[in-house]
């Protein structure tokens, strides 16, 4: 699908659908998802450009992520998508300066796109151009990011409260409690470890883009921007791998406890082995067909092996629990 951005009076009118064979020259954004054949070739007869291909999007090489060609400016980066959602996910969008016009390539839909979509259908600067949506794209993306974070970070907070305190019985052991735990926790490391290479690709291109702006007439409030923009992506990288410590630390307090539990389980199982043994024995002997046994004939022989038994069991448990060892 193609959607041609214009500016109207104090806006930026979109455009759906348009006549691929008249697409307007007066157009800042041509977005592009998931294009077909005629679509590419309309936005590269008007911008002048080569639009890559989803294989060419999907390199990893810098040289081929971010590259100069016919003096329009290729930056690949990778952003969050369904950060929302059970399966989160991660995609490649192309963003290319042909002039003063911006187009995006893309296969998914990162939510940023349409807030940004939504901000400049409410209104715009006059004179908008490329430049300037990708400044407000650039701007939302690492919004997104520094949000996804800060739910991520107070998501954590949260399982670690559910470990280290937990509510009345939760302190037994509970296999399906410790089984959604580490199912969590598993979940903020992938989010995070996604949200951290985006900001990582997006931090290039905010680098490259301020790299370019050397003898082009950027306006200083938009030099300003982009140097605002490197700080945060560095904070909110910084920001990243101290929520992966974190994680991997919560990771490792919870297999601690697991192990813990076992320990407790286990020794349970020990505790009454050793009680339940003396008892086990008296009855044995009792148990034999011998044809002498003097007490088969004692009128209170079967009380007593009772007594005998109970006593043999009470005798090692307290011992146990006065040596502290339940």
């Amino acid at each position: 699908m193609l959607s041609v951005y214009v500016p109207a009076e104090f806006n930026l009118k979109k455009i759906v659908d348009a006549d691929f064979a008249e697409l307007p020259e007066s157009a800042v954004w041509l977005d592009l998802i998931k294009p077909t054949g005629g679509e590419d070739k309309a936005v590269e007869r008007l911008a002048g450009i080569a639009v890559p291909t989803r294989e060419d999007m999907q390199e990893i090489e810098i040289s081929s992520r971010l590259y100069i060609e016919n003096g329009a400016r290729f930056m690949t980066a990778t952003l969050m998508c369904a950060a929302d959602t059970e399966n989160p996910r991660t995609t490649a969008v192309t963003f290319i300066l042909a002039g003063h016009r911006l187009v995006t390539v893309r296969y998914d839909e990162p939510k940023p796109f349409l807030l940004v979509e939504n901000k400049l259908a409410r209104g715009c600067a006059p004179g908008i151009t490329g430049e300037m949506v990708l400044m407000e794209l650039l701007d939302a993306v690492i919004d997104r990011n520094a949000d996804i974070l800060e739910r991520a970070g107070g998501d954590m907070d949260t399982i670690s409260h559910d470990i280290f305190e937990p509510a009345g019985a939760a302190r037994t052991g509970q296999a399906k409690r410790y089984s959604d735990i580490l199912i969590a926790i598993g979940r903020k490391g992938d989010i995070t470890s996604k949200v951290r290479e985006s900001l990582v690709s997006i931090g290039r291109v905010v680098t490259f883009v301020a790299a370019g702006t050397e003898g082009v007439k950027w306006s200083k409030d938009m030099r300003e921007q982009l140097k605002t923009m490197q700080r945060d992506v560095t904070s909110l990288t910084d920001h990243a791998s101290y929520l992966s410590n974190k994680i991997t630390f919560v990771l490792d307090a919870m297999l601690g406890v697991v192990n813990l539990e076992q320990n407790n389980i286990i020794k349970l199982f020990s505790v009454m082995a050793v009680v339940l043994m003396p008892p086990t024995l008296i009855a044995s002997i009792y148990g034999m067909n011998f044809k002498m046994m003097p007490e088969l004939e004692w009128t209170h022989g079967y009380p007593m092996a009772l007594l005998m038994m109970l006593l043999a069991a009470a005798g090692p448990y307290f011992f146990f629990r006065w040596k502290k060892w339940l």
